[in-house]
């Protein structure tokens, strides 16, 4: 599986403030946490070089591609409690999938470790994995529209379309993989912003936790509900495509059920929300007929507004029946084209 096994020093301590932390031969210090979520927590770590010259310790000696590398060593690094033999094997997965993506706007996983620890009396769980990224303190894309929209600030349209084209490109290379991988939980939570001077924001897509490959037959009622079982637990309600809400006895699934929720990003890059989160403030409002029927509101924009061609591009991806949803390479056609038309 791609996975190694290691020692970390000092590591209680370390969380707890100050100390190490070993992945692999590399050292690393705990600067910070970044965040936490379920049985994970995210930290802001800085390498402490080797002090032996002769050593082949350090991330700069383990990567031929250097792109990744941080100018001044620091890197998130995510800690999962792993209670249990399918929780193993999730992480497993995860670190096995995210080894399979090379491009750009895909965040790379750059070293990780799984540990055996021994199940004390104030902790239950019986593995720790450690896994290292580049780090973006910019935060994601759901944490800067919060941001903006307490000031009632909105990304202009040349932005909108710089930040959704970097997705789309992300994705291009998972669905052309053989077999295509899915992300399945494409959401402004799993995009990281980097801003840039006199440029668009950089547009990372992370969380592969539930990638898995695209094309799925379903050929029964309960192979249908495993289906939707499965989606319930790891697709963002508001951005999860309709047949996985309700799935068909006998359908293809494919990498259209990202295509669906990327049209819900495009929305969310341009107003903040899912176009159907709407639904969860009304009385009786039921997010679930909101998608299945496709039922987007178009709130008040910017002045001027986003031009009339970002609706209907969202509409467009926005097709119940998956077999009409276009593909991702139609997308970057599209897009490419409001890019020169509404370019800055």
């Amino acid at each position: 599986m791609g996975c190694s096994f290691s020692g970390l020093n000092a590591l209680y301590d370390a969380v707890n403030g100050g100390g190490d932390v070993w992945i692999n031969e590399n050292r690393f210090r705990i600067i910070r946490q970044l965040g936490e979520g379920g049985f994970a927590y995210v930290f802001l770590v800085k390498e402490i070089p080797s002090s032996d010259p002769s050593s082949n310790a350090g991330l700069s000696k383990k990567f031929k591609d250097s792109s990744h590398l941080s100018e001044d060593g620091t890197y998130a690094m995510k800690k999962v409690l792993i209670q249990n033999t399918e929780q193993l094997e999730l992480v497993r997965e995860e670190i096995q999938v995210s080894s399979l993506f090379s491009q750009c706007n895909l965040l790379p996983l750059l070293d990780h470790a799984i540990i055996a620890v021994k199940a004390t009396q104030d902790q239950s769980w019986k593995h720790e994995a450690y896994l290292l990224f580049p780090v973006h303190l910019d935060g994601t894309l759901m944490d800067n529209s919060k941001a903006m929209k307490a000031k009632k600030e909105f990304f202009s349209t040349s932005d909108v379309l710089q930040i959704f084209r970097q997705l789309c490109a992300g994705l291009k290379h998972m669905h052309n993989l053989e077999p295509p991988y899915a992300h399945n939980d494409v959401k402004p939570g799993n995009v990281l912003l980097t801003h840039r001077k006199g440029q668009s924001p950089l547009a990372i897509l992370m969380d592969f936790g539930s990638a898995r490959p695209a094309r799925k037959p379903i050929r029964s009622r309960s192979e249908a509900l495993q289906l939707q079982e499965w989606a319930s637990e790891h697709c963002s309600a508001p951005y999860r495509a309709p047949e996985l809400w309700d799935c068909p006895s006998h359908a293809d699934i494919d990498e259209r059920t990202d295509i669906w929720s990327l049209g819900c990003t495009l929305y969310a890059i341009m107003y903040g929300v899912s176009p159907f989160e709407y639904a969860l403030a009304e009385s009786g409002g039921s997010l679930q007929l909101a998608i299945v029927n496709a039922q987007i509101k178009w709130p008040t924009g910017p002045n001027p507004p986003y031009p009339e061609a970002l609706h209907q591009f969202v509409t467009w991806m926005l097709q119940p029946q998956a077999t009409v949803r276009p593909r991702v390479d139609d997308i970057i056609i599209h897009v490419d084209k409001l890019m020169s038309k509404f370019s800055n």
